[in-house]
C-alpha cells in the first residue's frame, strides 16, 4: 500500500525533478536504446509466429533469425544454414506489429552487408554462450540474443526470457561489444540477479534494486522487458532504485522520470507529514 500511495502522489503532483545535463543525456540514451531493443524483440516475437505459419516447409533449413529497424519498419529475417547464408523469409512490421498487416517477403536472396553483420554477431554470440561460463541458464527460460548495430557501434544484448505465461524476468542479462571485424571486445553481465515476476497478481507497480555494478539508472534491458510485458501486466509504473537515484518508468506513456535518492527521501518525508496531519 505504501508504494501505491507514493506512486499515486508522484504521478498526480507537479513535482519538479531537477536533473543535471549529464544525467539527462545518459538517461535519454538508455531510453532510446531500450526502445530499440523492444522494437527488435517485438519483430522477433511476431515475425517468428508468421514465419512458422507461412513457411513451415522451410523449418529444417533455418540457421537462425535476427531483427532490425530500417526507415521506421521493423524486419525479422530468417536465414539459412548455408555457409553463404540466404534469407528464407523476411517479415516486416509497422509500429503496430499487427501480424495481419505484416509484409511477407519469401524471396531467397543474399544477405545485405548490414544483415550479414547482424547474422555474424548472432552466430558468434551463440558460440560464446556455449563456451563461456559467464552465461547462466535457468530452468524454464531461454537466452534471447539481440544484435544491434547503430552508427557502426556493434553490440549484442542477451535477455533471459520466460517459457511460462504470466511471468516476466528482470536480470540475468548480458552485453557483448564487438570491433569493426566482429571480434568480441568485452563481455559483461548487466544484472547479477535473476528476478522472475508473476505479473498476474493484482498490482499497479513493481520495484527492484540495482547494485553499483549495474549502474545508477534503469537499464535499457529493463526498459525493453517492461515495454514487452507492461500491456499484459497492466501496470501504471515501475521503479528501479540504486544508491543515489530512483528511476520511475511510466508504463502508460513509456516515459522515464529520474530523481535523486535525496529528493525521493524528502518527498517521502513530506508525504508522511501530510498523512500525520490528516
Amino acid at each position: 500500500m505504501r508504494i501505491k500511495f507514493i506512486i499515486a502522489i508522484l504521478m498526480m503532483s507537479s513535482f519538479a525533478i531537477a536533473q543535471s545535463k549529464k544525467v539527462e543525456k545518459e538517461t535519454l540514451a538508455i531510453v532510446e536504446e531500450g526502445k530499440k531493443l523492444y522494437r527488435s524483440e517485438m519483430a522477433s516475437w511476431y515475425g517468428s509466429d508468421v514465419f512458422m505459419e507461412k513457411f513451415a516447409d522451410k523449418r529444417s533449413r533455418i540457421g537462425g533469425y535476427f531483427s532490425y529497424t530500417e526507415g521506421g519498419v521493423s524486419k525479422c529475417v530468417f536465414y539459412s544454414k548455408d555457409e553463404q547464408a540466404k534469407t528464407l523469409g523476411v517479415i516486416s512490421f509497422d509500429t503496430s506489429y499487427n501480424v495481419n498487416t505484416a509484409k511477407i517477403d519469401s524471396t531467397e536472396r543474399e544477405l545485405t552487408s548490414l544483415e550479414s553483420d547482424l547474422r555474424d554477431l548472432r552466430e558468434i554470440t551463440k558460440k560464446e554462450i556455449i563456451s563461456d561460463t559467464l552465461f547462466v541458464r535457468y530452468r524454464d527460460t531461454d537466452l534471447n540474443i539481440i544484435p544491434i548495430i547503430d552508427n557502426d557501434v556493434k553490440k549484442v544484448f542477451i535477455l533471459t526470457g520466460p517459457k511460462k505465461n504470466g511471468v516476466m524476468i528482470f536480470g540475468n542479462d548480458y552485453l557483448l561489444t564487438f570491433d569493426e571485424k566482429n571480434n568480441v571486445t568485452t563481455k559483461k553481465r548487466l544484472h547479477k540477479s535473476f528476478l522472475p515476476i508473476d505479473y498476474g497478481k493484482n498490482s499497479v507497480s513493481g520495484v527492484h534494486s540495482h547494485l553499483p555494478s549495474t549502474g545508477d539508472f534503469i537499464t535499457s534491458t529493463d526498459i525493453c522487458t517492461l515495454m514487452l510485458y507492461e500491456k499484459f501486466a497492466k501496470w501504471d509504473s515501475y521503479i528501479v532504485m540504486s544508491k543515489d537515484y530512483i528511476s520511475i518508468w511510466n508504463c502508460k506513456t513509456d516515459e522515464l522520470t529520474v530523481m535523486t535518492m535525496k529528493a525521493w527521501n524528502k518527498m517521502n518525508d513530506n508525504i508522511e507529514k501530510e498523512k500525520k496531519r490528516e
